[in-house]
């Protein structure tokens, strides 16, 4: 199929994505507990920008001609890698599902992709409408099922000839150990984290407090990039605690599908037990538990928004990946302790800077061993911008033109010219 065929049809499959929001919104809520108007309003835009973005590099990607030592013509063949293989998680189905598939088809491969057992149907009707949209049988291939059988034989499959992965680090590395005893599949890996959200003294303080509390608490906090660990200056440390549990306390917590609802349940009962374990890890170590701390109301999956003041960087709830609705706020004095304590993790996915001296933003932007640094912001996700970690948090980016270089080999073409005597 040629690139601008290819480019057609992802552009057709957008198309009907965004006709069928509302169904896939549901979709969504019903599998992960969402808040359905942030399916609606939120992911589903941003599923169908990130197809669209894709289909305009599929006429695009090319090799160059490379100048030689010696009577010869050289060019490199950027060429389909094969068959992908993909493993999506359960927090953001749809959206997971595009970082995957949109350059692995805009690059001319096959796909098969396996969804996360707990929310296996917004993938399926999607590959419904892309065949609707023109996309040839086999190319796209859903497979549900667990990870341990399913997700297993997939990264260990010979035939596969590249494989990606989002998930738990834990099970990163169960996936890359899979890999490399098959084929030697080269494997990108978008990990755990546990993000530094950095308020600094001179910060807007109602701002950061608003957007702190969207970085930790979106999507029920079950996000891999989640600002979990609040570190604030110790001049506007009890301000911002006070606001920031005051915030908390007003977020809407209900069932996903009423309007104005903030905050729907966890995903299943595992996540939802292993949250209150770490809530209570937090209590009995000594931090402070300024509201929230147990589960909300007396039906499903439902958690209290969590605030921790007083909390210290050998904490449990400061270290390990809790992916709930827990905001850990830690105190610091200057720029150079707050570097050394937000890099010691082993994670590395993003950073929050919160500072208007830019001298400030562009020492801690620099300083951080992070793969996504947002300064006065928060969550930001364009399609064209690459999105990956440092040290345990993967390798490799998904997103912008960096994630098409996950589904390409590049060949080299060296021709001897017979008659090189105008060289």
């Amino acid at each position: 199929m040629t690139a601008y065929e290819r480019s057609r049809i992802i552009l057709r499959f957008a198309d009907l994505l965004e006709q069928h929001t509302d169904e896939i919104a549901a979709l969504e809520t019903w599998d992960n507990g969402k808040p359905y108007e942030q399916a609606a309003n939120t992911e589903i835009p941003m599923t169908v920008r990130l197809f669209r973005y894709y289909a305009g590099w599929a006429d695009k990607i090319h090799g160059l001609t490379v100048p030689a030592d010696g009577p010869y013509h050289v060019q490199t063949l950027h060429e389909p890698i094969g068959v992908a293989g993909q493993i999506i998680p359960w927090n953001f189905p749809m959206l997971m599902f595009s970082w995957k598939v949109g350059p692995a088809l805009a690059c001319g491969n096959t796909v098969v992709i396996k969804t996360a057992e707990q929310t296996p149907l917004s993938a399926v009707y999607a590959a419904k409408l892309f065949h609707e949209a023109g996309l040839p049988e086999g190319v796209l291939n859903v497979v549900s099922g667990f990870g341990p059988t399913a997700g297993a034989a997939l990264a260990s499959h010979m035939e596969v000839d590249k494989l990606a992965f989002t998930g738990s680090t834990d099970t990163g590395k169960i996936v890359l150990e899979l890999a490399s005893k098959s084929n030697l599949k080269p494997v990108t890996l978008e990990l755990g984290g546990k993000s530094a959200f950095i308020v600094c003294e001179d910060a807007d303080v109602d701002q950061a407090v608003e957007l702190s509390h969207s970085a930790v608490f979106f999507n029920q906090g079950q996000c891999c990039c989640a600002g979990s660990r609040t570190f604030v200056h110790e001049h506007v440390y009890n301000e911002f605690v006070e606001k920031a549990r005051a915030r908390a306390m007003n977020r809407s917590v209900g069932d996903p599908f009423k309007v104005g609802i903030e905050q729907g349940p966890q995903v299943d009962s595992d996540q939802f037990e292993k949250i209150l374990r770490c809530i209570r890890s937090g209590v009995e170590s000594g931090a402070i538990l300024e509201t929230g701390g147990d589960r909300f109301g007396s039906n499903g999956y439902y958690i209290q928004p969590t605030v921790f003041s007083n909390v210290q960087d050998d904490m449990s709830i400061a270290k390990e990946e809790i992916f709930g609705p827990v905001q850990s706020i830690l105190k610091f004095k200057d720029l150079d302790e707050v570097i050394k304590r937000a890099n010691n993790s082993r994670y590395g996915l993003a950073a929050g800077i919160f500072t208007h001296n830019l001298d400030t933003a562009n020492t801690l932007s620099r300083a951080l061993k992070v793969g996504t640094v947002w300064i006065n912001c928060y969550d930001v996700f364009d399609a064209a911008v690459p999105f990956g970690g440092y040290k345990m948090s993967g390798n490799g980016r998904e997103k912008g033109i960096y994630s098409l270089n996950n589904y390409l080999q590049v060949k080299a073409v060296v021709t001897a010219l017979k008659n090189p005597s105008w060289l």
